[in-house]
């Protein structure tokens, strides 16, 4: 099957992005882009040793992380080349994985205007068990 002209304009801006983020290279290090269409992106990710916290769980800076990732990849499967700059985030924390668990990651743009971008991600376990949900606004202006 063709890959969308969405999902390879939005690894393109991946591609960009990995090398210039040390802690994109890090945690999102394996993480693969499954699909993109005109405002949405989706990905996964295995839960690694390096994405646990002390109590051998998921760590919280993990979602973080992808709820900023995946706000910006939605804000490019519109299209644009930037990603914009973080204006808010928020994450929320509803359960956790464990080292083997897959994670399932979807990020949205609600809006996308001339100065701001609003983004929802849902992460999910591919259980379908919902890990963290988030929102993230970023400035987008050119």
């Amino acid at each position: 099957m063709e890959a969308s002209a969405e999902l390879a304009h939005v690894q393109d801006v991946w591609n960009k992005m990995r090398p210039r983020s040390a802690i994109y290279r890090v945690l999102l290090n394996d993480i693969e882009i499954v699909s993109a269409s005109n405002g949405a992106m989706k990905a996964r990710l295995l839960v690694l040793p390096v994405h646990l916290n002390s109590k051998g769980t998921l760590h919280g800076t993990v979602s973080a992380c992808l709820t900023d990732w995946a706000g910006g990849l939605a804000i490019a499967s519109t299209g644009l080349a930037s990603t914009g700059v973080s204006t808010d985030i928020h994450t929320t924390f509803v359960s956790t994985a464990k080292e083997g668990d897959w994670l399932e990651v979807e990020g949205r743009a609600v809006r996308v205007g001339g100065t701001l971008a609003y983004t929802t991600i849902e992460i999910r376990k591919d259980t379908g068990a919902v890990v963290a949900t988030g929102s993230h606004t970023k400035y987008v202006k050119q």
